[in-house]
């Protein structure tokens, strides 16, 4: 690409893209007109009797998974979804049937902190802006779906509460798919009976509701069934589980899921065919696209690229340790871990205002972070490969250390350019994944299905964080005694912590060990099949910076967004 190309936005270069009608792409994957429900030219759901017939056809063979995580990032990130985009675009180049598998953006930090979710430059989902905004309206389904169950759980109480139902022991809240910090507390039914009854509550985003794991998690119609009936919301008065199927709340969230559940088909900037359903966060949720939709795109290609949110200790981990190993199908067969220069320098000491300016030995310093995550890769019993993503203020030197000390260690790792250079940028990163991926892999999750809640949390807080110990705090052993003797001792664990340690404090950068991991809360999320151990500091509804990417946005008499985050 030339240089007057590169120094175009994402918005200029999403613009200005020529994108293929959506039913050519499904032609791409052998799907017709009947096996699509079009939302517009160029968006598509697959309709739910063509998932069915593809998912029980055996004569499909599974194609090869390659899960794409990072090193613990800096505030701007690391660049995984540009990354996963070109390689996905790089594989279809080089002659691969390939399929990225993506999650849908959160409109929290879209406006926010983060930014889109749709990756960048010549590597990015089309069209960009609708799936960065409402998208098929998924996201706002699951909030709705949400609500309407915390709606019935208030109004069971206001009409008798026949189940029982202690007030302060109700755990489900209600969702909202923005960042607003004055929605974490708060107080509801004031202004007299008519009004519900008067309790604390508050809300979670919706991406961090259990709701969106649930969906994530579920492989039919009949499964989110299930599953949504088995959602813990409260405890009666003398502590037994209320569920959203005793308040007969699980056919109607269905109903309101009912398309929900249906992957979104979308393609690249370059054409190549994309699956964008599902967007639980990694560090409060389980940080991966939905299972339906990676199931179906490993029955209709020869490579899906998928990616698991932030760094291997967070999505990774749980991709592995939930994920793949109640759905063997699902083990990965590859990981690529991003790496950037800047984050290797913020590891090595470098503060963020100064990441700009070259310095080799902070880079150095840094690479103990990059290596951690290869061991945490390497404990599942999968080959990683190091993708260091270019960006345009690297120095060659800080970019071929990088390479030196890789290479130094064993491990193997390219370049990628990605953002500039689309697919062509991640020609070699292709080549070498595929060898990978074709090649043998041992995967093993870190703790075994059936192993009690505190055990499975000790083997992730010293295996993958380094941590010395794992403290819990009053509440969560009480929480914890309650789900042992209400059948849910032996679940999955997904910790909610901070992305920028491998701590639950933020502060500590680099590769820190002998920590104590500090428990504060456990939730049951029954119908995702998990328990969320909750971290620190972390809080499961956002607040906006100082300066929100909203601020900077525009569109012109058109209507077309002409500046976007």
């Amino acid at each position: 690409m030339t240089s007057t190309k590169t120094s175009l936005t994402d918005i200029e270069i999403a613009n200005g893209a020529k994108l293929r009608p959506i039913v050519d792409v499904a032609a791409d994957l052998g799907l017709g007109e009947d096996d699509i429900e079009l939302y517009g030219k160029y968006k598509a759901k697959i309709a739910y009797q063509s998932i069915e017939r593809i998912l029980a056809d055996k004569s499909k063979r599974r194609g090869k998974l390659i899960l794409v995580s990072a090193i613990t990032p800096t505030k701007a990130g690391e660049g995984k979804t540009t990354t996963s985009v070109g390689l996905a675009q790089a594989l279809r180049k080089i002659g691969k049937r390939a399929i990225v598998a993506l999650r849908e953006p959160s409109m929290g930090p879209v406006f926010g902190q983060k930014g889109g979710g749709t990756g960048g430059g010549y590597s990015q989902l089309m069209p960009m802006d609708d799936i960065n905004l409402h998208f098929n309206g998924d996201l706002h389904a699951i909030g709705a779906a949400n609500n309407l169950l915390a709606a019935l759980i208030d109004n069971h109480i206001h009409f008798g509460n026949a189940l029982n139902i202690d007030q302060r022991a109700i755990s489900f809240r209600r969702a909202l798919d923005m960042n607003d910090r004055s929605l974490r507390d708060l107080v509801q039914g004031i202004g007299g009976r008519a009004n519900g009854i008067v309790r604390e509550t508050g809300f979670d985003i919706t991406a961090a509701s259990e709701v969106m794991a649930t969906l994530c998690l579920a492989d039919s119609i009949s499964d989110l069934r299930r599953r949504l009936a088995a959602i813990v919301v409260a405890k009666a008065a003398g502590g037994a589980p209320v569920t959203a199927e005793q308040l007969e709340a699980a056919a109607a969230m269905t109903i309101v899921l009912k398309d929900a559940i249906k992957p979104n088909l979308v393609q690249t900037l370059d054409g190549t065919p994309a699956f964008v359903h599902g967007g639980p966060f990694a560090n409060i949720a389980h940080g991966t696209s939905s299972v339906l939709s990676s199931l179906l795109a490993l029955r209709l290609s020869d490579y899906v690229v998928t990616e698991a949110g932030f760094g291997a200790d967070l999505g990774l981990e749980k991709f592995c340790d939930i994920v793949a190993s109640l759905r063997p199908e699902l083990a990965p067969d590859a990981v690529v871990i991003v790496a950037t220069v800047k984050a290797l320098k913020l590891h090595g000491g470098v503060a963020e205002s100064d990441l700009a300016g070259e310095n080799v030995v902070a880079v150095e310093k840094g690479f103990v972070n990059l290596e951690k995550h290869i061991e945490n890769v390497r404990n599942f019993g999968v080959p990683p490969v190091v993708c260091i993503n270019k960006f345009t203020g690297d120095s060659a030197a800080e970019l071929a250390h990088v390479l030196a000390l890789c290479q130094a260690k064993g491990i193997k790792a390219v370049t990628a350019d990605v953002w500039a250079r689309g697919g062509d940028g991640a020609m070699e990163l292709a080549e070498l994944v595929v060898a990978q991926a074709d090649g043998k892999s041992d995967f093993s999750p870190i703790y075994k299905l059936d192993a009690p809640i505190v055990e499975k949390l000790n083997a992730v807080a010293s295996k993958i964080y380094g941590a010395a110990s794992v403290e819990f705090s009053s509440e969560a052993l009480k929480e914890l005694k309650w789900l042992d003797k209400n059948g849910y001792g032996n679940l999955p664990v997904c910790v909610a912590k901070t992305q920028y340690s491998f701590s639950d404090d933020a502060t500590l950068l680099g590769a820190p060990s002998g920590f104590k991991l500090n428990i504060r809360q456990l939730r049951l999320s029954a119908g995702a099949g998990f328990v969320v151990a909750i971290t620190g500091e972390i809080m499961t509804m956002p607040g906006l910076p100082k300066k929100p990417a909203s601020v900077v946005m525009d569109l012109d008499a058109s209507g077309k967004i002409a500046r976007f985050y």
